[in-house]
């Protein structure tokens, strides 16, 4: 006879210095601020709210009731057909499990809200005051574009337990009380709390980094952040890339015999990571077939027209130009073969219309994981062996509603026996001649290369990246070739959303995400 297992149905709330929601004084305190106009951010929060589905996942159960409160698009299925944030979703900075084992910290929160697709604004306790905190507090609560989530420790308020995460709902000012919604229903009720109190919570330190806790203030954001190009927050190999930008690449800059830019490019090339290029990802549309028709709708066609238009600003950089050419020097034609691009790309279109079938299907068990923002899902390295088994057929043209073809990569994907057709959108830009492939017509369709996306990576680092580079003359010139001032308006606001987001990528990683973010030198 198995033994019976020790339980609990919930906790009683230490009042004070808490003050239940429910309770006559805390009803009237909430009336008294909906008068006063600070609940507005109330009524969208508790109409998204939910309980955290893991003792430990206080932090992505208050990120989901945010984003939906926002009515953020995930761009993907929860489940059946619908697009909803949960907490199996929120997995694209911190692997669940670990998640589920040892909690989230502030830095990895804030990265989670800003990779699914958020503004963020992260205060420490240490770099801000209690008047920040009621200040901005006040702004999100009386309006439903933004809002507050704290991070604190329960023994302010003579609670079990130790760090927590919930959003804050909304605040008296007469009283100088917050009122917390606690994520954590099965423990304890919402609770309005002095904000003194509050403050004092944020003010402990998190031991697993040695921080103090804080807030953070998520808002939608006002415009699409990427068009073409995004940063992965999942793949380990940041560890490596990240030393090589940190260490090796300020070092390689040092050596004494780089005596112009393609002496310099041709050391970087060869001294890349294997996997510099997942860093960046260039952002696909796919779509299931019996959903596009014979021609792409008009939000389609004013996508594909962003990423062309982002395509061709990065090849018309002199840059660019010195990248692809080097790239040739460093691995002359003889090495390559005729079919080598349409090869690439079907290998290409296999992964993405991998990844499409499991943003359509709602599997997305995948070890691999991929981050996804709007419509769309990003490029990468799904095996088809891990879910679904992939054929892909072969390049057509549709017509853009009488503005010209665009190009699509029908394929078909079969996950747990279940076959979908699914179209991939591909951007077109007229090719860069090539001797290596004799197939390449003028104009035909080429999507975005292993050059383009080095070129990219190189504007996106940050100025003084570069400020090692021993020739002074050499510094000057490559310091022209990889500033963004004299960028189309255009790609500038794309190079400078990576930028952001590989500081934001390793600042999570160090535990040190904080704002604001220099974007421009």
């Amino acid at each position: 006879m198995a033994a019976a297992v020790a339980s609990l149905y919930r906790r009683v709330l230490p009042s004070p210095p808490a003050v239940d929601f429910a309770s006559p004084e805390g009803k009237r305190l909430f009336a008294e601020a909906l008068a006063a106009g600070t609940m507005e951010g109330f009524f969208p929060l508790v109409s998204c709210f939910q309980t955290q589905s893991e003792p430990a996942f206080c932090g992505l159960a208050s990120l989901a009731v945010v984003l939906n409160a926002l009515a953020i698009d995930p761009g993907r299925r929860w489940k059946g057909p619908w697009r909803w944030f949960d907490e199996s979703m929120l997995d694209c900075c911190e692997p669940l499990d670990k998640v589920k084992a040892e909690g989230i910290t502030f830095g990895k929160v804030a990265c989670l809200a800003r990779c699914s697709g958020a503004n963020v604004q992260s205060f420490r306790a240490s770099r801000a005051s209690i008047d920040d905190l009621r200040r901005h507090l006040v702004r999100c609560v009386s309006s439903q574009d933004c809002h507050l989530i704290a991070s604190y420790h329960r023994q302010a308020f003579k609670q079990t337990g130790t760090g927590h995460f919930s959003p804050i709902g909304g605040y008296h000012a007469g009283q100088d009380m917050a009122l917390i919604l606690d994520v954590a229903r099965f423990k304890y009720p919402p609770h309005w709390v002095p904000l003194e109190l509050l403050w004092k919570a944020m003010n402990m330190t998190d031991d697993s980094t040695g921080l103090l806790r804080g807030f953070m203030l998520i808002s939608r954001q006002t415009a699409a952040p990427s068009s073409l190009y995004t940063v992965s927050c999942r793949d380990e190999n940041w560890k490596s890339i990240a030393k090589y930008c940190v260490e090796d690449l300020p070092n390689l800059l040092k050596e004494e015999n780089l005596e112009n830019v393609q002496a310099l490019l041709s050391r970087l090339i060869e001294s890349l990571p294997a996997d510099a290029e997942a860093l960046i990802k260039w952002v696909v549309e796919v779509r299931r077939k019996e959903e596009g028709g014979p021609s792409l709708s008009k939000e389609e066609k004013e996508r594909l027209f962003l990423k062309e238009n982002v395509l061709q600003q990065v090849r018309d950089t002199k840059l660019f130009a010195i990248v692809h050419d080097q790239q040739d020097a460093n691995n002359p034609c003889c090495n390559c073969s005729s079919s080598s691009e349409e090869d690439s790309l079907t290998r290409i279109a296999a992964a993405v219309c991998c990844q499409g079938a499991a943003m359509l299907s709602g599997n997305l068990a995948s070890r691999h994981g991929f981050c996804c923002k709007g419509a769309t899902v990003l490029s990468g390295n799904l095996a088809s062996s891990d879910c679904f088994f992939c054929t892909v057929t072969c390049c057509k043209g549709v017509q853009a509603n009488g503005d010209g073809p665009k190009t699509i990569i029908p394929g078909s994907v079969v996950s747990e026996g279940n076959e979908q057709d699914v179209d991939m959108l591909l951007p077109m830009s007229p090719c860069i001649t090539d001797s290596c492939n004799s197939n390449l017509g003028n104009g035909i369709i080429k999507y975005p290369s292993s050059t383009d996306v080095l070129t990219v990576l190189l504007l996106a680092l940050h100025p003084s990246t570069w400020l090692g580079i021993i020739n002074e003359g050499l510094k000057a010139e490559f310091q022209t070739l990889v500033s963004t001032d004299n960028l189309p308006d255009v790609l500038k606001r794309e190079i400078l959303h990576l930028r952001r987001q590989l500081y934001y990528l390793k600042a999570c990683k160090d535990e040190e995400y904080e704002e604001p973010v220099p974007l421009s030198p």
